[in-house]
């Protein structure tokens, strides 16, 4: 049994190794998700860095009306600019960040010391502006509690005693957690390139090879139907491995030995443990992902048929991914009885530097491959129907 499987795997990997226009292609696949995050992470940092480093450009309307405003802006190196005739249109516009409109009563409510008006003019659906808009707001925060102070001493009275409580952040988040923040999108690259990176092959091996008219004199050798189904699913699974190590690989140097953390003032950067401990989770998905691979192309007509279907496949396990990256979800074991859901939550573990429970990883391993069972008997079935060799 395993000396038919191993010639048949050997069979379809010399002729893969062929397509070397296909080998190279499915190499640089992989690499696509460590770009991106790459790629918007150099951009998002440098556009934070120039907006926080630089001095803090601030178009005042109706500067003459607060003197003394205008004054403690500028002693905070703040560049004072006169604002637009119509400053509405040109934040909203969004070529200007912010604009700060001083109404003409300020100075009669500022010298009855009154609470005086000022407009932060501001477009909270832009993104790129809220470090400028949050630096203007503490400046003038600033502004508001020195004049208070200045109100309460000329009166006798410790500026303390209208500070009823003293707040202060306790920030429990370790280094690493404050990192994994920044990459919660992580896991659903490596969920895509688990679902995708042996598509290509099982569709090629199965569809394409039926459209071609070498599948069924392949199957007309006096060799089980079970060992050709395990030789094409070996070579599907150790693809899969190869380009999910890729991607994994690939995220651990760009977060290693890129800078990117101190962009934004947090460590991004995993050890060979963490990344290997990832890579590990991955591996009972990959059974998963290959058996489903075999079953589409085994029940479509055609390669296009079952590209169609398998560029659709990803998506599915990939979306609780992107629900973790913008509502995190605490592991249970509940949440281990899903598959790929499970992993997913306890690769966000890992990423977090948090202890991941042998439990959850058994009940997620355990179940997954189960599962993965069951595709793969499935997919034997399908393979000893006659039906398997005109693709209905």
């Amino acid at each position: 049994m395993f000396d038919r499987i191993g010639v048949i795997f050997r069979k379809e990997l010399t002729d893969h190794l062929r397509d070397r226009r296909t080998i190279i292609t499915s190499l640089f696949y992989p690499l696509m998700g460590p770009l991106i995050v790459l790629l918007v992470f150099t951009v998002l940092g440098q556009s934070v860095a120039q907006r926080t480093e630089r001095a803090l450009e601030l178009p005042v309307a109706g500067a003459e009306n607060a003197p003394a405003l205008v004054a403690f802006l500028k002693q905070h190196n703040v560049v004072v600019q006169p604002a637009p005739a119509d400053p509405q249109s040109v934040v909203r516009a969004g070529d200007l960040d912010t604009v700060l409109v001083i109404q003409p009563g300020f100075a009669n409510s500022f010298a009855a010391e009154q609470p005086a008006a000022v407009q932060l003019l501001q477009d909270n659906s832009r993104s790129s502006s809220n470090v400028t808009v949050e630096r203007a707001r503490k400046l003038l925060e600033q502004f508001n509690e020195q004049v208070a102070a200045g109100r309460l001493q000329t009166r006798g009275v410790a500026p303390q005693v209208v500070q009823v409580l003293a707040v202060e952040d306790v920030d429990l988040a370790t280094s690493q957690s404050r990192g994994a923040s920044f990459l919660n999108l992580l896991p659903y690259f490596i969920i895509f390139a688990v679902f995708s990176g042996g598509a290509g092959l099982a569709v090629d091996m199965t569809a394409g090879e039926r459209e071609r008219g070498s599948l069924e004199p392949l199957l007309l050798n006096p060799v089980p139907r079970r060992d050709v189904l395990l030789g094409k699913l070996l070579l599907v699974l150790l693809v899969t491995l190869v380009l999910v190590a890729e991607t994994v690989l690939a995220f651990g140097l760009i977060l290693n030995v890129v800078p990117l953390g101190t962009m934004f003032g947090v460590p991004l950067s995993f050890s060979p443990l963490a990344l290997a401990k990832i890579y590990l989770l991955t591996l009972p998905m990959i059974v998963l992902a290959s058996s489903m691979q075999m079953i589409v192309a085994a029940v479509t007509r055609g390669p296009k048929e079952a590209q169609s279907y398998l560029q659709l496949i990803p998506l599915v396990p990939a979306l609780p991914g992107l629900v973790l990256a913008f509502l995190p979800i605490k592991p249970a074991l509940w949440a281990m009885a899903i598959p790929t859901f499970g992993q997913q939550l306890l690769i966000n573990q890992l990423m977090r530097g948090e202890a991941v429970s042998a439990l959850n990883v058994l009940a997620s391993t355990l179940i997954t491959l189960l599962v993965g069972a069951l595709l793969l008997r499935i997919a034997l079935r399908l393979y000893t129907r006659e039906a398997i060799v005109f693709g209905s």
